[in-house]
């Protein structure tokens, strides 16, 4: 991409932000954000949910591989689900009715969540020690784990110590993202706000393969370090994007842990998603004046060979509120946002390429 700069021969490449590069227009200068492109309009209240349920803030949304569902993990209602018993994970069809639904009891603070080839849900628990999140979970024994379950939700495998918090190759400290590579081993963003602020590899059975990053009071803004890795993923070439929240900035990896890029031109994002085509859409609910001045905030879209940002979706409501900390694509294109301040789903529907 144009713009980048080497930090130091032999080094990684970064991507200066595009938001920072100036653009002429009608003979005055504007920044690359104010014209940004934004061709999807907003859907509320698309979901149908049984039983009188609310789904509360939508923690996770992966599409179905049969291009007919979508899954949602949510916090049973509310921002939590350790004082009831409704049910956190839901398959809907695309006309938003719930077809499937489990996860009653089973988690405290749902936080990071995938769907992997094989057809198992992934979902951690990202409350960090000394939150207090992390206290009605602690009471029922749960927190600090990531779970890998089948599509009726029973447990196949676990990740951590239930209700301990740590640092090492057997815990963790609110594990706050979770996916899993074509070859099933598992990366972890370990953890959420003042966690062990690292991402984590194992292999397909739970062996501690790496971890970049990371140790007591590790918060560091030098490159391949973290503040806040709320969110990780992975493209169609096998590399590690991790919403390194804190530092305002998307860093990426290969799978040996080293760092290729460092962005900074997707605000401050708490989510990342890259679609089958390449696309990659990060949701930034946070900037403004307190966290990152001069940023707006909404969800980005761009091209994630190069980090070109090509749309940009504002979020009108704000400063409102947290907006969009989560979110995931359907096969057609569609966006499904979960808002944490508002706790509430939106649907952003494409209407124009």
């Amino acid at each position: 991409m144009t713009g980048q700069r080497r930090i130091r021969p032999g080094a990684m490449v970064v991507g200066v932000a595009m938001m920072m590069i100036v653009a002429c227009a009608g003979g005055r200068t504007v920044s690359a954000q104010a014209v940004a492109n934004n061709p999807y309009h907003a859907v509320h209240g698309w979901e149908q949910m049984p039983n009188g349920w609310k789904l509360g803030v939508p923690s996770g949304v992966f599409p179905d591989p049969d291009g007919e569902h979508v899954w949602i993990l949510a916090r049973c209602g509310e921002n939590h689900c350790a004082n009831t018993d409704q049910d956190a994970i839901f398959k809907f069809d695309l006309d938003g009715n719930v077809v499937k639904s489990f996860g009653g009891g089973m988690f405290s603070f749902p936080h990071g969540f995938f769907l992997d080839r094989e057809g198992y849900l992934w979902v951690t628990e990202g409350a960090p020690a000394g939150d207090r999140r992390e206290v009605e979970g602690l009471k029922r024994g749960l927190g600090h784990q990531v779970f890998k379950l089948d599509q009726d939700g029973n447990v196949v495998m676990t990740l951590g110590e239930a209700g301990v918090s740590g640092y090492g190759q057997q815990h963790f400290n609110g594990p706050a993202g979770v996916v899993v590579a074509p070859n099933g081993e598992i990366w972890v963003s370990d953890g959420h706000r003042d966690g062990n602020n690292r991402i984590v590899k194992f292999t397909p059975d739970g062996e501690f393969i790496l971890e970049v990053g990371g140790g007591v009071e590790s918060r560091s803004g030098d490159p391949g370090k973290f503040n806040d890795p709320h969110d990780i993923t992975m493209d169609g070439q096998g590399r590690v994007v991790v919403a390194d929240r804190g530092n305002n900035r998307i860093q990426i990896f290969d799978q040996a842990g080293e760092l290729l890029k460092v962005w900074t031109q997707f605000g401050r994002p708490s989510t990342v998603f890259v679609d089958p085509h390449g696309t990659i859409y990060a949701g930034d609910g946070m900037s403004g004046e307190q966290w990152n001045p001069g940023w707006e905030r909404g969800i980005r879209i761009g091209d994630v060979a190069t980090g070109w940002v090509t749309a940009f979706i504002p979020d009108s409501e704000a400063p409102v509120g947290t907006g969009v900390e989560f979110l995931g694509v359907d096969f057609d294109g569609n966006i499904y946002a979960g808002e944490v301040g508002r706790q509430r789903l939106v649907k952003y529907v494409r209407f124009r390429p």
